[in-house]
């Protein structure tokens, strides 16, 4: 056998191939016992038919298809290998001579993994910007602590003021009548919450335990309920409590309750500044990488092929699905609940999806181009990281590793060394 290969644009190539007679006469065979079963010939016993017998009646061609195909992969596969191509789509075949005792002669075209033409991908004039930790976001985090500690108190002395929580009776009615969904029997609500129709929790404001009162509002003209949209309506509300939030002293006491690894106020605000810092600079960080690649792409020219795009789509589609069995729904009833289709939702994810494809064809560029591979101790560092973000025994884990997995691993570390090689030479 015989290969050409030329290559039609940056995505695209073209591989001829002239094979032996001897090989497609394997093919002719292989069809034969394929399909003899299937085929009744006058004057013979099913599937006992001589191939030359079934040609005579049936045509010279009959087996052609499936000779074909049964011969093709190993020949397709063969070329693909010699000629060390990545092939993203499926093949479009072009058959030019076949025949029993002739060369097989076809023609292939085929999408590959583009040419990336890497533009300017070091000196980008960007910097990682680390938002300044004040002293007002660590009280601010402390309010939050010492809130998710508070308890609510009775109130009897007073009436009742925004951020109270009130318990209350209520009953909705448009004119004289009662509607539906509007009447309820020791409800909690806090005061300021925005839980209700506008204009609903001001005027409990002021109201005392035991006060009963009507609150005159009008619904939203958007609200669901067209009966009761832009309508003005009475509700007639009892109080039955008032609880007022009570926080917690900020004091050596409160610190140990909260904290781990601090004894007193000062090293409760150090280590608040502290965690605040990191989250910081992960976030920093975060926004950097994404401002580096997304550069280093715009820079770039590639001309992705459409089958790349669509596979990646698939695999989102693949990891929703996941997601949504976990949460013990299918995917085509969430397209039913939400009123979209599948296509409609690939549609929605094909710009994401082309975003990724790029930015992965980009960087495995930038690694070749630099000659990026992962030490053994990074990709060790990959393989602990995965295996500490799944909670699984490193040892363990390691052992039951496949090559393929020790490959990915190897692929994995190198991209993130090539992110950091990325970032480092950024300004």
């Amino acid at each position: 056998m015989s290969t050409t290969f030329e290559k039609l644009s940056s995505n695209k190539v073209k591989l001829g191939f002239v094979v032996e007679p001897e090989k497609f006469d394997e093919g002719l065979k292989i069809a034969y016992n394929k399909l003899k079963g299937r085929i009744n010939i006058p004057g013979f016993r099913k599937g006992k038919a001589p191939m030359r017998v079934i040609e005579n009646h049936y045509g010279e061609g009959v087996f052609y298809e499936d000779a074909f195909d049964a011969i093709f992969p190993e020949i397709y596969q063969a070329a693909l290998k010699e000629h060390d191509i990545q092939v993203v789509d499926r093949p479009e075949l072009d058959v030019e001579q076949i025949g029993r005792g002739k060369e097989l002669k076809f023609t292939v075209e085929v999408f590959v993994r583009p040419d990336v033409e890497l533009g300017e991908y070091k000196h980008l004039g960007l910097v990682k910007t680390v938002d300044e930790v004040t002293d007002d976001d660590v009280n601010a985090e402390i309010e939050r602590a010492r809130d998710r500690s508070s308890r609510w108190v009775e109130i009897e002395d007073r009436p009742a003021k925004l951020d109270d929580q009130v318990n209350i009776d209520y009953a909705g009615f448009n004119g004289d009548e009662q509607f539906d969904g509007g009447t309820a029997q020791g409800h909690d609500l806090i005061l300021g919450s925005g839980s209700f129709i506008p204009g609903f929790e001001d005027q409990i404001v002021g109201h005392s335990v035991g006060d009963e009162f009507d609150v005159n509002v009008t619904f939203p003209e958007q609200y669901h309920a067209e009966e009761l949209a832009g309508k003005p309506v009475v509700f007639k509300v009892k109080v039955n409590g008032i609880r007022e939030k009570e926080m917690p002293a900020l004091d050596d006491d409160f610190v140990t309750e909260v904290s781990e690894t601090a004894n007193n106020v000062e090293e409760y605000k150090a280590e608040i500044r502290a965690n605040l810092e990191k989250a910081a600079d992960d976030r920093a960080e975060t926004a950097f990488e994404n401002e580096v690649i997304e550069k280093v792409c715009e820079n770039a020219k590639v001309d992705i092929p459409a089958a790349m795009i669509d596979d990646q789509v698939d695999g989102m589609l693949r990891d929703m699905e996941m997601r949504m069995a976990y949460q013990g729904m299918k995917l085509d009833d969430y397209f039913k609940y939400t009123g979209q289709t599948r296509e409609q939702v690939r549609d929605l994810y094909k710009p994401q999806a082309e975003e990724r494809v790029l930015s992965q064809l980009v960087i495995e560029a930038v690694k070749k181009a630099e000659n990026i591979e992962a030490t053994d101790e990074e990709i060790d560092a990959e393989i602990g990281r995965y295996a500490d973000q799944s909670k699984v025994d490193l040892e363990k884990f390691k052992e039951g590793l496949s090559d393929g997995d020790k490959e990915y691993f190897a692929e994995a570390a190198a991209v993130r060394k090539t992110i950091d090689f990325l970032k480092a030479n950024a300004e």
